[in-house]
């Protein structure tokens, strides 16, 4: 469907895998839709409504956040990942089954 109808983000995908440079054909490390708010610690996705199932359910669980420094930690996640585990399952509760403890 991107092909058609959006071909800009079909442009970054290859051989099933995602997010790969059009150019030179690498992995890119960084999501290309990712955008940092000018002047604020907050990250949002220009391609949110499209995006792939692979984002769709990610993040599923602190542990892989704090593994891949991801943007939307915070740092009292990190001192109570317990918590902020339940959390993230509540905010997740629609895109992916909750993290069994």
């Amino acid at each position: 469907m991107w092909d058609l109808f959006r071909p800009k983000i079909s442009a970054y995908v290859r051989d099933g895998k995602i997010w790969m440079d059009p150019k030179s054909g690498e992995q890119i490390e960084l999501c290309p839709w990712l955008r940092k708010e000018p002047n604020q610690d907050l990250y949002t996705c220009d391609i949110y409504y499209d995006r792939p199932e692979d984002c769709r359910s990610y993040p599923t669980s602190i542990s892989e956040m704090i593994g891949d420094d991801c943007e939307m930690l915070e740092p009292q996640d990190i001192v109570n990942a317990k918590q902020a585990q339940k959390d993230l399952d509540k905010l997740m509760a629609d895109s992916r089954p909750a993290l069994e403890a």
